[in-house]
């Protein structure tokens, strides 16, 4: 144990905290166990520690001090910040009382704070936190027998368990807690109840019950009926409790819909699940609403301020102890955890929905280069862990890509190859079925949040070689004399030379992924973004020329599959034209080009833009961003030398032509009736085209006023119009 404190604290432990516990402790003593008091041995002990020093057995070294706990320190020791100890004794001081009141006004608006209260909770857990401290916390969630005699909160509690573990379930098995691993510990937790189906028909029974209550309100007094009581004592406020009650109800029904159905296999609850997000969206706006009511009423107005609130009424629920788990939360210390409050439980929720609404309007689109884009906008909207995970079940389910196309046919149309060649006897070679599995660990990597990702297809790339590697020999070596040749006629020689190429293609995109989520990540300084913007060049040039390289390939194999045409000069013109997802690479390569000569230029001429971090040297600098790439040789002779060789000539006199900006928003208008169908790629080209436009004018200012004036002018990069790319904005010194 770690012993900090001050002798005088030491000796008395209970001096502004909680009293000791008598020494006859929950956990009963046993023929073999005595309890000893061992106050005076640590009083004695203190006398003689000094700071920093502690008490250990021999047999102690520094792993065990890695783990060990720090007694009486309320961030380490369990034991402190424990108000109970055992739920029987809350449940003994009253703390979560049944019936709640045998007031039926308060009952009602003490069940709408816990239910608002746990839907904080919720998304407190969502957050990252131990579901132990957060959702049950709840006295009810832990004695739900105890919750029998109110059937709406009974039918509430159990729905929320249904709910937690519909999602610990769908975490665990896209194994994406690897990010918060206390998310899928459940602690031996109540999760598992009487079933779904009976918890849902317990909601849907207390849900016709509230509808009826609600219709006999609404009828006029002379019309209401007798037999039907009313919910709570005051008749006036009938209709507003109702209306609260059922919108808390169904959100619950539709949301436990919306996680069963997209678990459905191959996607096919996705259309249901849409539906119900709808329904979802719908009540979480009346919950939002009920909050000018519950306010309006709560007793003695709402002591809390709207950003702090737990509660649509702002009252404190009951039946909550933060602290009650502390103990069952190991192999982790007890954490501090601050709830969201109700407004950003709604907001969060709402941004849940929306993220599972745009998985499931995706089409399931079999092209791989879809799919990738479609999960590069998804991940734009930086969506939490439970709408990621739902999205890597999606796309991988049972080593195939939706649960229905195996990977070798995903493969063999991301090279362009025929639908045909998805039979071919090439994909049991063990080479072949490792690049399966490689491009299912990259689907889920790109899944994962964004400094995961980043960092786990930077290591991947070191994959991705040895695989290219591995073909080619494999390949080579058994079919030697057959690549060697053109013979297009040999299906081995065509299916072999698409896949490396296009396995080429693949990795310089990783490459280009990898970069990018630098800028998301922020992990480039000012002085380092044209050294990146360089590197960068270099993998999009790389990247370009294999994806022409794939696409020439997959036009000339689909002309030869055909007929021959009678006019062959139709089709010379036709060979010579660049597909336009090879133009909008060439657009992206001239304008990182311009920012790299531009920066370079103003490093040269005005000694700006230079590092001043004592810790670094600028080849340290180029080695810790890029290293990763290096190792797996992307691209091939690309090294910090001759990054400093290409860089040292730009000049103010000689960047101005030709104009890289010029060109490259010449490319990005030109390429608008090419995409004139994809909305992304029409915003990401407006968005490039800004950037081109706004740099091209900042260039010709620096280049006029930089020869004559260097000094005059200050210049700095800032993401305006693109979060990726680099606007220059010049100011006056």
């Amino acid at each position: 144990m770690d012993w900090n404190s001050t002798p005088a604290e030491q000796a008395e432990p209970s001096m502004g905290r909680r009293s000791p516990l008598p020494l006859s402790s929950t956990i009963p003593a046993s023929p073999n166990t005595v309890w000893v008091d061992a106050t005076p041995l640590l009083q004695a002990a203190c006398t003689d520690l000094l700071d920093g020093e502690l008490i250990h057995g021999e047999n102690f070294n520094l792993f065990a001090a890695m783990s060990a706990l720090e007694i009486m320190d309320p961030k380490m020791d369990s034991g402190m910040i424990c108000k109970y100890y055992s739920v029987d004794e809350a449940i003994e001081d009253g703390v979560g009382p049944v019936p709640i009141s045998f007031d039926r006004t308060t009952d009602v608006q003490c069940t709408l704070d816990i239910m608002d209260h746990l839907l904080a909770c919720e998304a407190t857990w969502h957050k990252g936190h131990s579901l132990a401290q957060t959702v049950f916390s709840c006295i009810y969630l832990l004695r739900p027998e105890r919750t029998v005699p109110s059937p709406i909160l009974h039918s509430y509690c159990k729905i929320i368990r249904a709910t937690c573990k519909a999602i610990v379930s769908v975490v665990s098995d896209a194994r994406t807690h690897e990010e918060e691993d206390l998310f899928t510990m459940a602690y031996g937790l109540p999760l598992d109840g009487d079933g779904d189906e009976k918890s849902l028909s317990l909601l849907n029974a207390v849900e016709e019950n509230l509808c009826r209550q609600l219709r006999a309100c609404k009828a006029q007094s002379s019309r209401r009926k007798q037999d039907m009581e009313p919910l709570q004592s005051d008749i006036d406020m009938e209709e507003g409790y109702c209306k609260a009650l059922l919108c808390r109800l169904r959100f619950r029904k539709h949301f436990f819909h919306v996680l069963a159905c997209m678990r459905r296999p191959q996607g096919k609850g996705l259309e249901l699940a849409r539906k119900h997000i709808a329904s979802s969206m719908s009540e979480l706006e009346c919950i939002r609403k009920s909050a000018d009511f519950l306010i309006s009423i709560a007793s003695g107005g709402c002591s809390i301020g709207i950003e702090d609130r737990t509660t649509a009424s702002g009252r404190q629920p009951i039946g909550f102890d933060a602290s009650l788990n502390s103990r069952v939360s190991a192999p982790a210390p007890p954490r501090s955890i601050k709830m969201l409050s109700w407004n950003k439980a709604i907001e969060y929720f709402e941004k849940l929905l929306r993220d599972l609404d745009f998985i499931c309007s995706y089409s399931l689109d079999p092209s791989l280069e879809v799919l990738l884009r479609f999960v590069t906008q998804f991940q734009s909207s930086r969506p939490d862990l439970v709408a990621r995970s739902h999205l890597q079940l999606l796309l991988v389910q049972e080593g195939r890509l939706y649960g229905r196309d195996p990977m070798f046919a995903v493969i063999t149309r991301a090279a362009g190859l025929p639908e045909t060649t998805k039979n071919h006897d090439i994909q049991r070679y063990e080479s072949v079925m490792q690049l399966g599995q490689l491009v299912i660990n990259m689907l889920k990597i790109v899944c994962t949040n964004t400094a995961w990702q980043r960092r786990k297809l930077g290591k991947s790339l070191q994959d991705w070689r040895v695989i290219y590697v591995q073909l080619e020999l494999a390949f080579t070596n058994k079919f030697g004399e057959v690549l060697a040749t053109s013979n297009d006629e040999n299906g081995v020689a065509r299916v072999v030379k698409q896949i490396l190429i296009w396995l080429e293609e693949q990795a310089y995109w990783i490459a280009f992924r990898f970069l990018m989520l630098g800028f998301e990540l922020e992990l480039y300084s000012p002085s380092e973004f044209f050294m990146v913007y360089w590197y960068l060049y270099a993998v999009l040039v790389k990247l370009a020329e294999k994806t022409d390289s794939r696409m020439e390939i997959t036009e000339i194999t689909a002309k030869r599959k055909g007929k021959k045409r009678k006019d062959s000069s139709k089709d010379v013109g036709r060979e010579t034209r660049i597909p336009p997802a090879v133009r909008f690479l060439q657009c992206q390569i001239h304008l990182v080009e311009g920012l790299t000569l531009l920066q370079a230029a103003l490093r040269n001429e005005m000694a700006a833009l230079h590092s001043l971090t004592p810790f670094n040297s600028e080849q340290e600098i180029f080695l810790q961003h890029f290293e990763l790439l290096q190792k797996a040789c992307i691209p091939e002779q690309i090294t910090y030398h001759s990054f400093k060789e290409s860089t040292s000539y730009a000049r103010f006199s000689n960047i101005a032509t030709p104009n890289c900006f010029q060109q490259a928003q010449k490319l990005a208008k030109e390429l608008r009736s090419s995409f004139s169908n994809d909305h992304d790629r029409l915003a990401e080209l407006r968005r490039l085209e800004q950037v081109a436009e706004h740099n091209s004018v900042a260039m010709n200012v620096i280049c006029q006023l930089g020869a004559v004036e260097p000094n005059s002018l200050k210049v700095s990069f800032e993401f305006i119009h693109h979060p990726c790319y680099a606007t220059a904005v010049v100011r006056r010194a």
